[in-house]
């Protein structure tokens, strides 16, 4: 196994745990972000993983989200999908976390992928699942889309900001390295005209 920094290993899992914790909100947001960014070598994925960026994978993927999303919005649908999902959003967790961690051992990067990413959409998931319930008990199942968007808003949100954080932390260190390097010559231009 080669060795890698430590950043690399906490940005893997960091990657892996923010794409899991959003497969609580939507199964298929995550997996369908992530076969994007695997299929257009954005992201490498681990071993054993490379299908998830496949042709295949992305339309089966991309059709499932647009099913998913709007079957939140259908009374009674939302509740069958909750049932189905909370399951697929432990594999989904487990699966996302596992392969955005490709310099493992495999033992080590499945531990990780079940405990972590797979008990994080799994008790997102839950929670969502109780709060639908809780929705349709108190309002009649009126305030279920609206529950339905902010779930989808936070995995499509969540997913973006998972992914292009390491772009705007590197945008960030790129501006403040331009402003320390143009104070840094306006103070030599300062000191030789001083001096």
């Amino acid at each position: 196994m080669e060795q890698l920094p430590a950043m690399q290993y906490l940005m893997a899992g960091a990657l892996g745990l923010g794409l899991a914790a959003c497969s609580g909100f939507r199964v298929f947001v995550p997996l369908l972000a992530a076969s994007l960014c695997y299929h257009f070598g954005y992201l490498a994925p681990a071993a054993g993983f490379a299908w998830l960026g496949s042709w295949a994978a992305l339309l089966t993927l991309g059709t499932a989200t647009l099913v998913e999303i709007a079957g939140y919005y259908i009374p009674v649908v939302d509740h069958v999908l909750d049932t189905l999902t909370t399951p697929a959003s432990f594999v989904a967790g487990t699966i996302l976390m596992t392969s955005a961690l490709p310099h493992l051992d495999p033992t080590v990067r499945w531990t990780l992928g079940v405990l972590v990413g797979g008990g994080t959409a799994g008790l997102v998931q839950t929670a969502t699942a109780l709060l639908r319930g809780a929705s349709t008990a108190t309002t009649a199942g009126l305030a279920n889309p609206v529950l339905a968007t902010a779930e989808n808003t936070l995995a499509i949100g969540g997913v973006a900001l998972t992914l292009l954080l390491p772009l705007l932390a590197a945008a960030l260190v790129l501006l403040l390295v331009v402003y320390v390097l143009s104070r840094l010559r306006r103070w030599r231009a300062r000191r030789r005209a001083n001096g």
